[in-house]
C-alpha cells in the first residue's frame, strides 16, 4: 500500500528522490532517503525476528539523530505502532522523570523500547528503575534480522504512531494516530505552505519526540525535500549561532514556539542581525504556544534589515490530535493582529474590537483558516456553534484528526469530553471572524475569582516585559491560599540579587496587575531563573507551576494581598 502508509510514503520519496538527505549536524550524520528506507527495513526485520507482533506499541527512545527516524518508521514497517518517548530535560530529577516515563509506557502498554545512539548512559540508569521495559538498540536489532523477507502488511487504518502530548495542564496523553492520519496530516502541511518549491530546505531544532518536530520533519522528507535537524541544545545554548548556521545552509522553512523567537531577540543584537542574510527564509512557523504580537513586531524590527520579510512570520494553530496542522494563514500575508477589549473577552466571551493602545486592549494574532481536509467550529457549553466574534471551545474534524487517546493499560478510547465521533474538542478557547481563527486561552486554565473570569495570558502580558523579569518568563495561576480564599498568583522568574530590589519588583508588578484587571486578590511570587517547568514545546506546565505557590516551594520574594475591592 505504497503512499497510504508511513513506510509506503517513505518508499515513494526514496524512489523519486533517492539522494535527497536528512542532515543531523549535532551527530555529524547525513542520511539519503534511499538509505533511510533500507535502514527502516533492516530494523523492521530485526523487530519481527525479536518477537515484535503486529499492532504492538513499541517505544522509540533517541536523540535528534538518524536512529530516531529509523526507529519510528522501522517500527511501523514491522506492523507496530511507534511511541516516541521524551528525553529528560535535566539530569537533576531522575526519579521524577522515571516516574513520568513509567506513566507513559503504562498508558501505552509498552514493553519493548528501540534505543538510538547517544542515550546509552541514561538507559543504563533507567533499566533498574523501569524493570518492565526491554531496551534494544537500533544497531543491535538491525543487524540481527536477516529475514524473514516478508514483513507484516499494515493498512492505512492501522495505528502508526502514539504521540504523547506535551500538555501544559496535565500529564501527557497518548494520541492514537493511524497511517491515514499521518499521511493526510503531513500532506496538509505540504499543501498549506507549498513545501517543495525549488530551493526549499526544511530545518528544525525542536525535539523529534514532539509533534511539531516529528511531523515537520516527516512533511519534508516524505516529499523529497532536504531537511536539517539539530539537537535542541544547539539552539538553547546559543540561538545566535544556530541562526547563522541556518542562514548559511540556505534553509527556507523552520518551526518554533513563540519563545524561540524571543530567545533569538535576546541573543542577537541589531548589529549582529545586520550581518546575517535571512533573505531565503520563506516560512517561520510560530505555534505550539500563544503567539505574542509584541514578539512578532520586535522580530520584524530586528531582523527585517537582515532580509526577513514580514510575510515570512507564519502564526499557526496546531496540535498532536490533528497530526499537527489545524489552521494556516494565507501565504504572502504579513501577520494580522486584532485588538479587543480584554474585560469583555474574559467576562462576557465577546471579542469587542478596540483601537490598539486603548486602555484594556488585548492583541490577538490571526491564525488563519483550516488546512486542507480539516473542519473547525467554535461551540458553547452545549456544543452549539457560536456566532462570529463570540468565544467558545474549538472543535476539529477531518482525515488527520485522531480517533482518541489511550487509557491505562494501552486500550484505545475516545477522550471523555468527545461529544461525537465527528468532532474532537480541543480544550482551547477562541473565536472566528470571517472564517479566521483567534485563540483566547485554554478552557482548563481559565482563572475564576468570585465568579469572574480572567485569562492568565492577560496577567502575564502585564508582567512579561517588566525590567527585572528574567527572559519574559512568568505564569499566572489561581492559588487557594492558606485561608482558602482564591488569589490570582503570578509566578515570575528574576535574576535580581538584591532582596530590596526583588521586593520592589514584586510590589510594582502586583500593583500593576491589580490596577489593570480591577482585581484586589493578586499575588506575585518571584523565583530564580529556570525554575518554571516547561513542556517539550516550550509551554509552561501550569499544573506543576501551581506547586510553586506552596510554602515549601523555592521562593526569593513574594508580595500578596487578600483585600477585597
Amino acid at each position: 500500500m505504497r503512499g497510504l502508509t508511513l513506510p509506503g510514503a517513505l518508499d515513494e520519496a526514496a524512489a523519486g528522490h533517492p539522494d535527497t538527505a536528512v542532515t543531523f549536524p549535532s551527530s555529524a550524520e547525513r542520511v539519503r532517503l534511499a538509505d533511510l528506507a533500507a535502514a527502516t527495513t533492516a530494523l523492521a526485520r530485526g523487530l519481527v525476528a525479536d518477537g515484535a507482533t503486529p499492532g504492538e506499541r513499541v517505544g522509540v527512545y533517541s536523540r535528534n539523530n538518524a536512529d530516531f527516524l529509523t526507529g519510528v518508521i522501522g517500527v511501523t514497517r514491522a506492523g507496530g505502532a511507534a511511541c516516541p518517548l521524551p528525553l529528560p530535560t535535566s539530569a537533576a530529577d531522575l526519579a521524577g522523570y522515571a516516574s513520568r516515563l513509567a506513566s507513559i509506557t503504562a498508558a501505552a502498554g509498552i514493553h519493548r523500547v528501540v534505543v538510538g545512539a547517544g542515550v546509552d548512559g541514561i538507559v543504563r540508569r533507567l533499566g533498574p528503575i523501569l524493570p518492565g521495559l526491554r531496551f534494544r538498540g537500533v544497531g543491535e536489532l538491525s543487524g540481527a534480522g536477516g529475514g524473514p523477507p516478508a514483513l507484516p502488511a499494515g493498512g492505512e487504518s492501522d495505528v502508526a504512531i502514539v504521540q504523547f502530548t506535551s500538555g501544559s495542564t496535565a500529564l501527557p496523553k497518548g494520541v492514537v494516530l493511524t497511517h491515514r492520519n499521518v499521511v493526510h496530516g503531513t500532506a496538509a502541511i505540504v499543501d498549506g505552505i507549498e513545501l517543495g518549491r525549488p530551493g526549499d530546505h526544511g530545518a528544525t531544532w525542536l525535539p523529534l519526540y514532539h509533534d511539531m518536530g516529528l511531523f515537520g520533519t516527516l512533511s519534508a522528507a516524505l516529499i523529497g525535500t532536504p531537511m536539517t535537524v539539530w539537537a535542541p541544545s544547539t539552539f538553547i545554548k546559543d540561538p545566535g549561532a544556530w541562526l547563522r548556521a541556518f542562514a548559511s545552509m540556505g534553509c527556507t522553512v523552520a518551526p518554533s514556539p513563540n519563545f524561540g523567537y524571543d530567545a533569538l531577540l535576546a541573543a542577537v543584537t541589531p548589529e549582529e542581525a545586520a550581518e546575517v542574510d535571512l533573505g531565503r527564509w520563506r516560512i517561520a512557523f510560530n505555534g505550539a504556544e500563544p503567539v505574542n504580537p509584541t514578539t512578532i513586531e520586535r522580530f520584524q524590527d530586528r531582523f527585517g534589515p537582515a532580509g526577513f520579510a514580514a510575510e515570512t512570520m507564519f502564526p499557526v494553530y496546531g496540535m498532536a490530535e490533528a497530526t499537527l496542522a489545524v489552521t494556516f494563514p494565507p501565504l504572502g500575508r504579513p501577520p494580522l493582529t486584532t485588538w479587543v477589549d480584554r474585560d469583555r473577552l474574559a467576562r462576557d466571551g465577546v471579542a469587542q474590537p478596540v483601537v490598539a493602545g486603548a486602555p484594556g486592549a488585548r492583541g490577538l494574532v490571526a491564525l488563519g483558516r483550516p488546512v486542507r481536509g480539516m473542519r473547525l467550529r467554535v461551540v458553547d457549553g452545549q456544543r452549539r456553534p457560536r456566532p462570529d466574534g463570540y468565544v467558545g471551545e474549538i472543535e476539529i474534524s477531518g482525515d488527520a484528526v485522531a480517533a482518541g487517546y489511550l487509557t491505562a493499560g494501552g486500550a484505545p478510547a475516545p477522550d471523555a469530553t468527545t461529544a461525537s465521533a465527528d468532532w474532537l474538542p480541543t480544550g482551547d478557547l477562541g473565536f472566528l471572524t470571517d472564517g479566521e481563527l483567534y485563540i483566547s486561552g485554554r478552557r482548563k486554565e481559565m482563572i475564576i475569582i468570585r465568579g469572574v473570569n480572567y485569562y492568565p495570558e492577560d496577567a502575564e502580558a502585564l508582567v512579561r516585559d517588566a525590567p527585572g523579569v528574567h527572559r519574559r518568563r512568568c505564569v499566572a495561576v489561581v492559588d487557594a491560599g492558606e485561608a482558602g480564599a482564591e488569589t490570582l498568583t503570578v509566578i515570575a522568574e528574576t535574576g535580581l540579587a538584591d532582596a530590596a530590589e526583588r521586593v520592589r519588583l514584586a510590589t510594582e508588578l502586583r500593583a500593576g496587575i491589580s490596577a489593570a484587571l480591577g482585581l484586589a486578590e493578586v499575588s506575585v511570587r518571584l523565583v530564580a531563573p529556570d525554575v518554571l517547568p516547561r513542556t517539550s514545546s516550550g509551554k509552561f506546565r501550569r499544573a506543576e507551576a501551581r506547586d510553586l505557590t506552596r510554602p515549601a516551594a523555592p521562593l526569593i520574594s513574594e508580595v500578596r494581598t487578600d483585600a477585597r475591592l
